[in-house]
C-alpha cells in the first residue's frame, strides 16, 4: 500500500475543544501504533481530508514521523477551499501552521461551500486516490460524521479489496491505561 487516507471524528464529537486535551495524545500513539508497520512496509503517503480533529492530529503525527521515515509524506484535501474561514481564530493558526508543513494542499471544489456535493466528491476522490483507510471510529461509542466514510470505505472494500482499518475507542483506552500504569 502506498497511500492511505486517514480520518475520522471531528474534535467536537469527542468532546474535545482545545489542543491540551490530553486525549489527543492517546489519540495520536494509538495512529502511531497502526501507522508505522504500514510505513515501514511501503507506506508513502498519509491523505487526509483536513478537518479539525483527527485529520489535523494525524498530520501532526505524519509530520512527526517524517524526521524517521524521510520518504513519508502528508497531504491535505480539503472539499472546498477556505474550508477554516469561520473557526476560531486559535484553530485558524493551528491549521495555518499544519498547512505550511504538509507535502501537498488541494481543494476539491476551489469555490466556498456551496452545497454537500463538495464534501461527497471530496470523499469519493479520496477513496479512488488510496487503496486503504485508517479510521478512528467506533459506532458503540455513538455515531458521528465517519459513519458515512465507513459505509463508503466497506462498499469499496467489498468491490475492490480496499484496505479498512479502525481505531476504536477500546484501542485509546489501552494506551491511556498503558501509561497510567507505567506511572504507578
Amino acid at each position: 500500500m502506498k497511500n492511505l487516507l486517514v480520518t475520522g471524528y471531528r474534535a467536537h464529537e469527542l468532546n474535545i475543544y482545545d489542543q491540551k486535551h490530553k486525549g489527543i495524545s492517546y489519540i495520536q500513539k494509538a495512529m502511531v501504533r497502526k501507522l508505522v508497520p504500514l510505513i515501514e512496509d511501503g507506506l508513502e503517503w498519509i491523505i487526509t481530508p483536513g478537518q479539525y480533529g483527527v485529520d489535523l492530529w494525524a498530520c501532526e503525527v505524519v509530520i512527526s514521523l517524517k524526521r524517521q521515515y524521510p520518504h513519508l509524506r502528508c497531504s491535505i484535501i480539503t472539499a472546498f477551499v477556505n474550508q477554516e474561514e469561520k473557526w476560531k481564530e486559535d484553530k485558524k493558526e493551528y491549521y495555518n501552521q499544519i498547512l505550511r508543513d504538509v507535502d501537498y494542499y488541494a481543494a476539491v471544489s476551489n469555490q466556498p461551500y456551496s452545497g454537500s456535493w463538495q464534501f461527497t466528491a471530496r470523499d469519493d476522490l479520496l477513496l479512488r486516490k488510496t487503496e486503504g483507510i485508517l479510521l478512528l471510529y467506533d459506532e458503540d461509542s455513538g455515531e458521528g460524521s465517519p459513519k458515512y466514510m465507513k459505509e463508503k470505505a466497506l462498499k469499496r472494500q467489498q468491490q475492490e479489496g480496499y484496505v479498512y482499518m479502525n481505531i476504536c475507542s477500546e484501542d485509546i483506552q489501552s494506551i491511556a491505561d498503558e501509561e497510567t500504569y507505567e506511572m504507578d
